[in-house]
């Protein structure tokens, strides 16, 4: 196994679907410009600050019920602590469920166009399942499709995750990441003919020095 790689149990459909799920951002964000995304956070400030503010609260309530006893917890500002906990909880859950609802990346190119992906996985089952949107800066729809794989594409039978055969996998099904993908081969092109040249003199020079 390669240094760093990552490997996972692949018996675990939430391991394969979690490491699958962090593999999106790195590569969204470092496609070839100007397809590069930059990352959303909006949704999941607002879930970080809902979730922080019930704990903030659960926090103030024990703190009254150990240090000023009962008697305190009975006061009109302490049970409507209890009540704001629990709305800010009701609204946590419902945020994560009906908001969120399972979307693992939202990103912007510089130009507007706006990429959605939610991601789920079913018990005991291989496919790994994306709903995608991709909208442009005025807000119509420019695609939207529902795709699945099994993770076997990109997991090795010991674990291993390979990210470029995800990529290929996404390139593919997701016009402008296979937009992105043709400007980066575009890019590259010229390297890798430099390269493949060198190698192949390489070897003819290896060769030449053990027919001598």
């Amino acid at each position: 196994m390669a240094s760093g790689a990552t490997k996972v149990p692949v018996y675990s459909p939430n391991d394969l679907k979690s490491t699958t799920d962090d593999a999106l951002v790195p590569y969204l964000s470092t496609l070839a410009q100007p397809y590069a995304f930059k990352q959303d956070h909006t949704k999941t400030n607002i879930r970080f600050l809902i979730g922080y503010s019930a704990v903030a609260i659960a926090a103030f309530t024990f703190y009254a019920d150990r240090k000023l006893g009962w008697e305190a917890t009975q006061s009109p500002w302490v049970i409507a602590a209890v009540v704001s906990y629990f709305t800010l909880n009701s609204l946590l859950t419902y945020w994560v469920w009906a908001i969120e609802a399972s979307e693992v990346f939202r990103g912007t190119r510089k130009s507007g166009e706006m990429l959605s992906i939610r991601s789920s996985v079913k018990k005991h089952t291989p496919l790994y399942k994306l709903n995608v949107q991709y909208k442009s800066a005025s807000g119509s729809i420019l695609q939207e499709k529902k795709i699945e794989a099994p993770f076997t594409a990109w997991f090795a039978g010991d674990g291993t995750f390979h990210p470029e055969p995800l990529r290929s996998w996404l390139a593919k099904e997701i016009e402008v990441l296979r937009l992105a993908a043709a400007e980066t081969e575009k890019k590259t092109s010229g390297l890798a003919s430099v390269a493949g040249v060198e190698e192949t003199e390489s070897k003819g020079a290896k060769g030449a020095k053990k027919r001598r």
